[in-house]
């Protein structure tokens, strides 16, 4: 969870100051091993240090973390790994074009060549892509820093030089879209995607948890999507993290090992003290060119069965960062 407060500030040639930080509260249950608090705060701004520009002194952090429930707690202590909550995980493969277009577009906002060109880029964007017919369509949401900005005429220049650079790096002819909430007639910042830091979350526009990207970095309504979000759940027992990595993982298998495989997705469901690797339900459906025969459907079977005879793996890609999770 978190909540910040909006800053009082003017816009002034060198940035303005937040004159109250954001209140940013982690909050989560463990096993064992309860550092300090003074420790948590301390990794918690490490991490904003590493995935951020903006000088995480922006945050106030207090860490709400505390013993978890026993009845959970026990299914560690358990032979084999038991799931701790019945839930269920989503994968499908391949992209379609214009996910793939959204994912590139995703890319080159985080490139350091953009932020090298235009520093008043912010760390924070939401890319929105349709496509009806032929007309392919990317709507951007950027924060610009304002320290990088001088004035109104200064930003809308920045704006058309990037909404410019992003258009020409799109693979396939399509339109892209920065900001249309500006005031076109503004003359200040009030009208403008401005911020100190670079962040929505310092105007309290933060969003909830489960809203966002699901595994792989695509929010994708049109697709079978499972409602938990991965992040804040261990990769060992919770398979609302663990199941939607392997079944993005199996989907992407399938999609690779078996000929004449179009589509495929997979949904994976578990069942609270039940072993990880024994999953009430594990569904594949497969849109296939001509049929789906004998030999394909023991293929897929052998897939699904090593994937889940081998989650160690799963965890061990999750803990070292070898998957997008976000």
């Amino acid at each position: 969870m978190a909540s910040a407060r909006r800053p009082r500030a003017l816009w002034r040639r060198r940035g303005a100051e937040t004159h109250a930080a954001g209140d940013l509260r982690p909050g989560d249950r463990c096993r064992r091993g309860l550092e300090g608090e003074r420790d948590r705060s301390r990794g918690a701004h490490d991490y904003l240090a590493r995935e951020l520009r903006c000088d995480s002194g922006h945050f106030e952090i207090t860490t709400e973390i505390h013993d978890g429930a026993a009845n959970l707690k026990e299914v560690f202590g358990r032979g084999a790994v038991v799931a701790n909550d019945t839930s269920f995980g989503c994968g499908y493969a391949p992209y379609s074009g214009l996910e793939r277009a959204v994912l590139d577009l995703a890319g080159v906002l985080r490139s350091d060549a953009l932020r090298r060109q235009f520093p008043a880029a912010g760390d924070d964007f939401k890319i929105m892509g349709q496509r009806v017919g032929q007309d392919t369509r990317f709507t951007v949401a950027l924060a610009f820093v304002d320290r990088h900005v001088e004035d109104a005429a200064h930003y809308f220049a920045i704006k058309r030089g990037l909404g410019d650079y992003l258009s020409a790096q799109l693979a396939t002819p399509g339109t892209v879209q920065l900001n249309t909430l500006d005031d076109p007639a503004a003359q200040r910042e009030s009208g403008l995607y401005l911020t100190v830091t670079g962040l929505s979350a310092e105007m309290g526009d933060d969003g909830q948890v489960g809203r966002g990207n699901r595994v792989g970095g695509l929010i994708t309504p049109g697709r079978p999507m499972s409602l938990e979000a991965v992040a804040g759940k261990n990769p060992v027992a919770h398979t609302g993290k663990l199941y939607n990595v392997l079944a993005a993982q199996i989907a992407r298998d399938i999609h690779a090992r078996v000929a004449g495989i179009e589509e495929v997705n997979v949904q994976l469901l578990s069942g609270i003290g039940r072993p990880v690797d024994e999953p009430e339900v594990a569904a594949v459906e497969v849109a296939v060119t001509g049929g789906l025969t004998g030999p394909r459907r023991r293929q897929i079977a052998a897939i699904v069965d090593q994937a889940l005879g081998d989650l160690g793996r799963v965890t061990r890609a999750i803990l070292g960062g070898e998957v997008t999770l976000f």
